[in-house]
């Protein structure tokens, strides 16, 4: 009988400490992504403190994935908030609506939901926060270092890698990248390819290729993802030094490269901090209902982010590349 109630009791304390845990669900624009996984670092360990699960969920870049997820987290009952670093845009407004008036609490991540490019202030009614720098913004600031790059010269050959052709972030980031370096004529964009935001592996081969089609440029610039691999492109190619490359991330990596002259420049990028500045706000939400409105991590960062070998010492990378 003892030995019953002792069975009995435990297993009350268990189910007691289940109910006090706060499910979240976190809908990943790519579980692969290492930028990503640096911001879920952060949420994890806020979660962890506040009795909350996450569980995630991997849309792997798939547009309309996360349609369905969201859908899944709805009839499943069992989460009190969503979060969510999107593929699809503006277009996943409306499953976000359905969230919302199911009672979870939305956090967006990283991504822009909704048409403006350049603001990281919600875009519909309902999120109880959005944690991101603007990507009309991060764009035009790699225009800036491109200015940089190419003073002086009276031609400019840029090769310009995407992370992913086609998305709202990098259809953002090249509309204002593209308005900045039209203010000098001399620049000219001569090749382009795509890194998919997933390792050195793909651009390599991508920068292989143009080198191939398009073997005279001056400067490269892509996520540090991308210019990683550009990087083993080009020497093995023995073309080592021979462009100046621009990153954008603030990966480990990035600000060797910097620092070495390997790089001449970077876009500085915190995913750690936007990972935490999200799960505090998250809490809050789910604590008190209350919302945190639009934060853009950038706004705090020296110099606008913009990293080169006169000031990289200000910059400590949150993630290795």
């Amino acid at each position: 009988l003892a030995v019953s109630m002792l069975a009995a009791g435990f297993t009350g304390i268990s189910s007691a400490s289940a109910a006090k845990q706060i499910n979240v669900a976190y809908l990943s624009a790519s579980s692969a992504n290492t930028w990503l996984q640096a911001s879920k670092v952060q949420m994890d360990r806020i979660a962890k403190k506040n009795k909350i699960k996450i569980t995630e969920f991997d849309a792997q870049f798939k547009p309309g994935e996360q349609a369905k997820q969201i859908q899944d987290v709805i009839a499943s009952g069992k989460y009190k908030a969503l979060i969510i670093a999107s593929v699809d845009g503006a277009g996943i407004i409306p499953s976000l609506q359905d969230a919302i008036a199911a009672g979870l609490k939305v956090g967006i991540l990283n991504q822009v939901v909704g048409t403006a490019l350049d603001t990281a202030k919600p875009q519909f009614a309902g999120p109880s926060v959005v944690v991101m720098v603007p990507p009309k913004v991060s764009g035009e600031r790699l225009g800036k270092l491109t200015l940089q790059a190419c003073e002086g010269k009276a031609a400019c050959k840029v090769v310009f890698f995407y992370g992913i052709k086609g998305i709202p972030l990098d259809t953002a980031i090249k509309e204002g990248y593209d308005a900045v370096i039209a203010t000098n004529p001399a620049i000219s964009i001569v090749a382009e390819g795509e890194g998919k935001y997933l390792g050195p592996d793909v651009a390599q081969k991508a920068m292989q290729d143009i080198l191939s089609s398009t073997p005279n440029f001056d400067v490269v610039v892509g996520p540090d993802q991308a210019i990683q691999g550009v990087v083993l492109a080009l020497s093995d190619a023995g073309k080592a030094g021979s462009a100046k490359l621009i990153g954008f991330g603030g990966s480990k990596a990035a600000i060797d490269g910097v620092k070495d002259g390997t790089w001449f420049a970077d876009l500085f990028g915190a995913p750690a901090t936007e990972g935490k500045l999200l799960m505090k706000a998250m809490v809050k939400a789910i604590k008190t209902g209350k919302k945190s409105g639009g934060i853009d991590p950038g706004t705090k960062l020296p110099d606008s982010g913009l990293v080169t070998k006169a000031n990289v010492s200000k910059f400590k990378a949150e993630w290795n590349g």
